[in-house]
C-alpha cells in the first residue's frame, strides 16, 4: 500500500532519518516507538506528504487513501457536531449527485444499443458500487454509532462544536478520520483525550478496521491490544518487528545485549588498531601496516549504541509527613454549575495510605471533584472534610501550560523553591531526565512530555502527604510514565489519580471510584479488576432490565447468578435471536439471489425484454440492494446480541 524506499530527513547538517525503508501492507497494525524526538510524528507527516524528505521517496499504490490524525489540529466553530462530523460523508454526497444524475440520463435516452449508454450504465453501477461501500445508505446510523462509542450523549448531537473543550475537539476529529474509512489510519497519540470506555471502543474498532492502522501511543495496553507489528525509530535508522509492543520489549533486548557485545567488541578492536598506528607511526619499516590500519578504521561501520539512562530509575519522592488517618470525608457531596449538574451524592472515605483511581468518561467530573479535594471548588451540596495536618500537593492537566515559557527549566524549580532543597535541584532534574544543556532550555521549547515531566518535578519540591494527580501521563514517553509509576509505588503518602492509562493504573491502585451518569460508585480492587466487574454489571444491568419488563415476579439475586426464572427468560432470549438469525440468513441469500438476476438481465436487457428507459427498473434494482444492506445491517446487530450472551 505505502513503500517507504531510501528515506533520509536532515535538519541543519545532521540526520532525523538516514536511509530509511520499509512497506504498509494491507491488514498491517504498526505501533511507531521511539524516543521522544526520535522523529515518529516527523515520519507520519513525511507519509502524508505534509513534510517533504531530503532524500528517497514515499510511494503509494493507486488506490490508497490516507487518514491522519495529528496531536493538534482545528475544528471549525461554524456547525454543529452533527453537521461538522457528517462532513466525513464528501464524497458520499457527491456519488448521491452523480447517482441522481446518471439515472436521469439514462430515463431520458433510447440509444440502448449505443457505446455511449453502455458507458452510462457502467459509470452508474461502478458510482453506486462505490456508494454501498462507502456506507451511504446507513451513514446516520454509522455517524451515531461513532460519537456514541467515543463518549458523546445524543444531547451533544445538535451542539455547536465551539462548545466543545480541545480534548472533545480532537474527538470530533478522530470522529470523522473513522467515519472516511481511508486505506491507511496514521494516528499521533489519539487516547491522549480519550476516557477508558471510549479507549476500548477505539481498540475495537481498529482490531476490525479493513486497513492498515499506524499508530503512535504512549499507552501500552492500547498498543499491545492493537498492533502486530512494531517498527522502532533510533538513532536515525528503523528496527522492524514482527510483534506487538511487549514482545518487542523483549525482543529488543535480547538484540541490544548482542549489540552491546558486538559493540565493546569493536571497541577493543578499535583501542589496539589506534594504539598500533601512534605506536608505529613514526616507523617507516611498519608504514605500510599503519596506512593499512589507518584505512581500515575510516572504512569501519561503526555500531552505535542509543543511551539509556538506568540512574534514572532511582528516582523517589520526598518522605510524607505524618497525617491523621482519615485524609479527606466525602458526605453527600457534588457539584452543578448553574444549572448544569455534573455529579451528586458522593459518600465516601479516603483513608492515609490508600491510591485511589477517578475513572469515568469525560465531563462526568473527575477533575472537578479532584479541584474539590484540594479546595480550588466549594462543593454546591453536601462536603468535603479535609483530614487533620494534610498537605496537599496537586497536578493539573494543564500544569504544564500554566508554567512561564520564558523561564529555563532551572529557573522554573529555582523560582519556588526555599530552603536546603535548593542545593538538590539539579539532581531532581536529573531524575526527571533533564541533564547538562537541557536545564539552560527555556519551557515554551520543550515538548509536551517534557514539560509535564517539568511539571511533575516541582511536586518534589515540598513534602506532600497526600497527592492529587490529573492525568499526570499525557505526552509522556512509556520511560517517563515506567519512572513515575515506580515511584508513586514507594512513596508512602496518600494517592488519588485522575486517570486513563489502564496500565499506568495497573498495580498502583488498590480502590476505583467510577463517575458516571451523575454518581460516584466504588471498586475495591485494582484497574483491570474494576472493567472486569464493570462489564459483568452492566451486561447484568442489561439482563435484569429484560427479565424485569417481562416478568414481574423474577426473583433478583446477587451479581453474577441468575434465578431459575432469569435463566429461562435468558434461554428464551438466545433461542429467539438464533431463530431471527437464521431467518436473516435465509432472506439474504433470496435477495442476493434477485439482485444477481436482475444483474444479469439488465447487462443483456434486449434478450430479456426490459425497457432500461423506464427509471422503474432503477428503483425496483436500487430498492432490492437496499433491502439486502438492510438485513446485512440485522444480521451484525443479532449477532452482536448473540456474543453478549455467549460471553455472559
Amino acid at each position: 500500500m505505502i513503500s517507504i524506499d531510501d528515506l533520509t530527513v536532515s535538519f541543519g547538517g545532521w540526520d532525523l532519518f538516514s536511509h530509511i525503508s520499509f512497506l504498509i501492507n494491507p491488514r498491517d497494525r504498526i505501533g511507531l516507538v521511539g524516543k521522544n524526538g526520535a522523529g515518529k510524528s516527523t515520519l507520519l507527516k513525511v507519509l502524508i506528504g505534509e513534510q517533504q524528505p531530503t532524500s528517497g521517496a514515499v510511494t503509494r499504490n493507486g488506490e490508497c487513501t490516507v487518514g491522519y490524525l495529528p496531536q493538534q489540529m482545528k475544528v471549525a466553530d461554524t456547525t454543529s457536531l452533527r453537521e461538522e462530523t457528517a462532513t466525513a460523508f464528501k464524497e458520499v454526497l457527491e456519488l448521491e449527485a452523480q447517482i441522481e444524475h446518471l439515472t436521469e440520463q439514462i430515463t431520458v435516452r433510447t440509444d440502448y444499443e449505443s457505446d455511449g449508454y453502455a458507458e452510462l450504465i457502467h459509470r452508474l453501477n461502478d458510482a453506486t458500487d462505490r456508494y454501498h461501500m462507502l456506507g451511504g445508505d446507513n451513514r446516520e446510523a454509522e455517524i451515531e454509532k461513532t460519537l456514541l462509542g467515543l463518549g458523546f450523549k445524543r444531547e451533544d448531537f445538535d451542539r455547536p462544536t465551539r462548545e466543545f473543550s480541545g480534548g472533545w475537539r480532537m474527538r470530533i476529529e478522530l470522529a470523522k478520520l473513522l467515519l472516511r474509512r481511508p486505506s491507511v489510519f496514521l494516528l499521533d497519540e489519539p487516547t491522549n483525550h480519550l476516557d477508558i470506555e471510549s479507549i476500548e471502543w477505539l481498540e475495537s474498532y481498529l482490531k476490525e478496521y479493513n486497513g492498515a492502522v499506524v499508530l503512535i501511543s504512549h499507552d501500552r495496553a492500547f498498543l499491545d491490544n492493537v498492533t502486530n507489528r512494531t517498527v522502532e525509530i533510533s538513532l536515525g535508522k528503523i528496527y522492524d518487528y514482527k510483534a506487538s509492543y511487549s514482545r518487542y520489549v523483549e525482543l529488543r533486548r535480547e538484540r541490544r545485549e548482542q549489540m552491546l557485545a558486538a559493540y565493546a567488541n569493536q571497541q577493543r578492536m578499535i583501542e589496539k588498531t589506534e594504539e598500533f598506528i601512534e605506536r608505529f607511526r613514526y616507523k617507516p619499516t611498519k608504514s605500510n601496516q599503519v596506512q593499512s590500519r589507518i584505512k581500515q578504521l575510516e572504512k569501519l561501520d561503526r555500531i552505535e549504541i542509543e543511551e539509556e539512562d538506568l540512574s534514572a530509575l532511582n528516582i523517589k519522592f520526598p518522605p510524607a509527613p505524618r497525617s491523621g488517618r482519615i485524609v479527606a470525608e466525602v458526605r453527600e457531596a457534588g457539584k452543578s454549575f448553574g444549572s448544569k449538574f455534573i455529579f451528586g451524592g458522593a459518600e465516601f472515605t479516603i483513608e492515609a495510605g490508600e491510591k485511589v483511581a477517578l475513572v469515568g468518561r469525560n465531563g462526568e467530573g473527575k477533575t472537578t471533584f479532584a479541584r474539590m479535594l484540594i479546595g480550588q471548588l466549594e462543593p454546591t451540596e453536601g462536603e468535603i472534610r479535609i483530614g487533620h495536618n494534610v498537605h496537599i500537593g496537586y497536578y493539573a492537566q494543564n500544569q504544564d501550560d500554566l508554567m512561564n515559557g520564558d523561564f529555563t527549566v532551572f529557573d522554573t524549580l529555582d523560582r519556588v523553591a526555599v530552603g536546603d532543597i535548593r542545593t538538590r535541584l539539579r539532581d531532581i532534574l536529573a531524575a526527571f531526565l533533564f541533564r547538562g544543556e537541557d536545564i539552560d532550555k527555556k519551557v515554551k521549547v520543550l515538548s509536551g512530555g517534557e514539560r509535564s515531566r517539568l511539571a511533575m518535578a516541582r511536586l518534589m519540591l515540598e513534602p506532600y502527604n497526600l497527592l492529587v494527580l490529573d492525568e499526570p501521563t499525557n505526552h509522556m514517553d512509556m520511560r517517563s510514565k515506567d519512572i513515575l509509576k515506580k515511584a508513586l509505588q514507594d512513596y508512602n503518602g496518600t494517592l488519588v489519580v485522575v486517570s486513563h492509562d489502564r496500565e499506568f493504573l495497573d498495580g498502583l491502585v488498590d480502590k476505583v471510584y467510577e463517575f458516571r451518569d451523575g454518581a460516584v460508585k466504588e471498586y475495591l480492587g485494582g484497574i483491570y479488576e474494576f472493567l472486569e466487574k464493570k462489564h459483568m454489571s452492566s451486561l447484568r444491568e442489561l439482563e435484569v432490565k429484560r427479565v424485569e419488563t417481562r416478568n414481574d415476579k423474577a426473583v433478583r439475586t446477587e451479581p453474577g447468578k441468575l434465578s431459575y426464572e432469569e435463566k429461562r427468560e435468558q434461554e428464551r432470549q438466545l433461542r429467539k435471536v438464533q431463530g431471527q438469525i437464521a431467518k436473516a440468513e435465509e432472506e439474504i441469500a433470496v435477495l442476493e439471489a434477485r439482485v444477481a438476476d436482475m444483474d444479469r438481465r439488465m447487462a443483456d436487457p434486449a434478450a430479456h425484454g426490459i425497457d432500461l428507459s423506464d427509471g422503474a427498473v432503477y428503483k425496483e434494482y436500487e430498492a432490492l440492494k437496499k433491502q439486502v444492506n438492510d438485513r446485512v445491517s440485522d444480521w451484525e446487530r443479532l449477532h452482536n446480541e448473540l456474543e453478549q450472551f455467549n460471553h455472559q
